[in-house]
């Protein structure tokens, strides 16, 4: 898989909620209880606010925008930013997934959005380098994401046999075609919104790298892809270095300027969250995962994976498989 195919299939994300909104009128709208769920939203027309509790906002969208909430904190949707919020479940008490909702009548602002479920632990390590709110303007070339969209309210008007599957696969379409779009502006122009405000991101730990500033970056892309693609690979600074065509002390400076971490703690990282991920999943012995991320003792990756993890490998696995379990 690609880089980012790797980091979504850690995340695990699992559309359960697709549904259009038709506004009209002065509303404004707080959705809380988004722990552990990344929400992706277009405006189909008319336009709207979005703001994030404590951390961003508000932002206008107009028509043609695309939103991705990767935090998992309380939003707000609203058409003024004044207008005092009315709690969501009192304007979607009577909505099922898959269809539309309409308030006061509708007719001025429609939006049509899906809510993900991360069931992977490592949402904050994999998303914290996002902004807040992932704004994906209309002039961008994005007639793949408008055709999603356009799909998706198709489906939302009349639904059909087979409909609640046909739009799992969109919303999961809509969400990775916005964050390629996220990725192609971002090394460009930064996270900014129209007027230059900027939207700030969180700022990240001295061990927490920038996976989508990594992705945006051509030649630290192509260094990351060898680490994704073959992570038992005893990689060394000067081979990476020449992948992505440049002199070891210049790739080192520029890996660690762009992703926040030197390229061997990327390396490490990346290594420990996959060992985590197969903890939880694969059944296989410890002795089994070390050798597939690239470390012959077992003592040698039990000590990484506690320095970058937190806690022992067979701790960790009783602790997701509790976790899971109780998510079911």
């Amino acid at each position: 898989m690609d880089p980012l195919s790797d980091i979504l299939s850690l995340l695990k994300p699992r559309n359960y909620m697709s549904a259009g909104f038709d506004a009209a009128g002065p509303w404004a709208i707080r959705f809380a209880d988004q722990a552990n769920t990344i929400k992706c939203g277009t405006i189909v027309s008319g336009q709207c606010y979005v703001s994030v509790e404590d951390l961003a906002g508000p932002v206008l969208l107009t028509a043609g925008s695309s939103f991705v909430l990767p935090r998992g904190r309380t939003f707000f949707l609203a058409s003024d930013p004044d207008c005092p919020p009315v709690d969501a479940p009192l304007v979607f008490a009577k909505a099922q997934s898959g269809g539309i909702v309409q308030h006061n009548g509708g007719g001025e602002c429609f939006i049509v959005s899906s809510r993900f479920a991360l069931s992977g632990p490592h949402a904050d390590m994999l998303l914290a380098s996002l902004p807040p709110i992932v704004r994906i303007e209309n002039d961008q070339d994005e007639s793949s994401l408008r055709w999603s969209v356009e799909r998706m309210m198709q489906e939302l008007s009349n639904p059909q046999p087979g409909g609640f599957l046909v739009l799992q696969h969109l919303a999961h379409t809509v969400l990775v075609q916005a964050l390629r779009l996220h990725l192609a502006n971002a090394h460009t122009t930064g996270p900014s919104d129209r007027t230059g405000q900027t939207i700030p991101t969180a700022p990240n730990g001295p061990d927490i790298p920038d996976w989508f500033a990594a992705l945006s970056d051509k030649q630290i892309a192509t260094a990351i892809a060898c680490i994704h693609g073959d992570p038992a690979h005893p990689w060394t600074l000067k081979e990476l270095a020449r992948h992505a065509g440049m002199s070891r002390s210049a790739f080192a400076a520029r890996f660690r300027d762009v992703v926040a971490v030197p390229p061997m703690a990327y390396l490490t990282r990346w290594r420990m969250l996959l060992a985590g991920d197969r903890l939880t999943h694969s059944g296989l012995p410890i002795s089994e995962i070390a050798l597939s991320v690239g470390y012959e003792s077992e003592s040698a990756f039990s000590t990484a994976f506690k320095r970058v993890m937190g806690c022992a490998p067979r701790r960790y696995s009783n602790i997701s498989a509790t976790i899971e379990d109780q998510s079911l």
